[in-house]
């Protein structure tokens, strides 16, 4: 879709959301954001205030704008209750819904290299929450709005903080460790396979998906175009700041035994993405060095 659009996003004020707040904007589209006002939206954005979980509220401040928006992004649809909240408000309201879900969907002891969209579903924890909300979009009755369901891995970019593994994911001190020359300590040494996507990226997906009919009622994995080790990502930040990456490695059965819950992260992380490629859909293609140098610098400026 070419011309201007009128979109709404579900949760305008975190990093995925504002990233593609502020993209939207630049392209020259109307932006607004539902939130609880907590935090400030992208300048150019119109706020909604409302809390999702008061139901009351979510359709007050949505029907209250008075207006047909061609998109609505949900970026905070966590369980079957969100998505159920958004066709029930949104249905007469919007030309395509996208649903930002996640990788953890995937069983972690059941992937494939690389993993298509067809694949086991964990049953567990987040992933299984996510799960959940996609399968009530796919039996929902969504009249003449389309949906369509994205699976991003690893996002990053400026507005987050760096990291992709246990025990240094999002980690705040990273560049403070790195440039002193702790070794990281990462799980399996580093060598699981990443695939990550640039929050950017993202954002040029999603904005493609309206007027793109071979990618309504549809899921689509969505990941950046390098496969590297996970210790290449960390290499290629070092190398932003000039300095070695030292490495320290954890074994994965005992980290796995202390902390469970990281399960999906310690396994490969690859996906096909020739579904996305093949509906017409924007691909990401912003190369892994060049998109860690952009939020490296970020941080370091901020």
């Amino acid at each position: 879709m070419s011309e201007a659009m009128k979109i709404l996003i579900l949760g305008g004020s975190g990093f995925v959301s504002g990233t593609l707040a502020r993209l939207a904007l630049a392209r020259g589209h109307q932006v607004w954001a539902v939130t609880r006002g907590q935090r400030a939206l992208p300048q150019g954005v119109t706020g909604l205030a409302a809390d999702r979980h008061a139901g009351d509220e979510f359709m007050a401040a949505i029907q209250g704008a008075g207006v047909h928006w061609d998109l609505v992004v949900d970026c905070i649809a966590f369980e079957a209750a969100d998505i159920e909240q958004d066709v029930a408000v949104l249905t007469s309201l919007a030309g395509h819904l996208v649903m930002i879900s996640s990788d953890f969907v995937y069983d972690a002891s059941r992937r494939r290299f690389p993993q298509a969209e067809e694949g086991e579903t964990t049953a567990l924890g987040y992933g299984a929450k996510k799960r959940q909300a996609e399968l009530a979009l796919q039996a929902a009755h969504t009249g003449r709005m389309a949906w369509t369901v994205l699976r991003p891995c690893h996002i990053y970019g400026p507005g987050s903080l760096l990291g992709c593994l246990p025990t240094h994911g999002r980690d705040a001190r990273l560049l403070e460790r790195l440039r002193a020359g702790e070794a990281l300590r990462l799980v399996g040494g580093g060598h699981f396979l990443q695939q990550p996507i640039l929050a950017r990226d993202l954002a040029e997906t999603i904005l493609s998906l309206p007027g793109c009919p071979a990618a309504a009622s549809q899921i689509f994995c969505a990941a950046g175009p390098d496969i590297v080790e996970s210790r290449e990502y960390y290499r290629l930040i070092a190398a932003v700041l000039g300095v070695e990456l030292q490495v320290a490695e954890l074994p994965v059965d005992r980290y796995l035994a202390e902390h469970p819950e990281a399960e999906p992260f310690l396994c490969h992380r690859i996906y096909d993405l020739s579904k996305l490629r093949a509906a017409g859909a924007a691909v990401p293609a912003t190369p892994l060095a060049q998109g860690l140098r952009e939020q490296v610098e970020h941080l370091l400026a901020h």
